[in-house]
């Protein structure tokens, strides 16, 4: 559920892009009922986790996403630095998942 959260998150994330700053009926309408459906997600994530693993885990997931969505979609760059930090994002939250199994 936490992946699914994390994806309907950066999915939204996609659809806030495509409304030009809420002016496209239909995108604008997706960036709504994907974030709905996200908190809804995270929400049913959050009575098996604490509430701080569980906004980690979702939104480190969202950042991974996000940039490979970027990347693939959009054909956005990104310096070392960048790529760096998504890791250590990344690593964080794998580090987190662990201690708390």
């Amino acid at each position: 559920m936490a992946i699914g959260a994390a994806l309907a998150f950066t999915t939204g994330g996609i659809f806030m892009q495509q409304s030009e700053g809420l002016t496209k009926w239909m995108p604008s309408v997706m960036v709504y009922l994907l974030f709905a459906l996200g908190a809804s997600l995270q929400t049913l994530v959050t009575r098996h986790s604490g509430m701080g693993l569980t906004y980690i885990l979702v939104l480190g997931l969202e950042a991974v996403l996000a940039t490979l969505f970027g990347i693939v979609l959009f054909k956005e760059g990104y310096s070392l630095l960048k790529i760096s930090g998504i890791f250590l994002v990344t690593l964080g939250v794998v580090f987190l998942r662990t201690e708390a199994t």
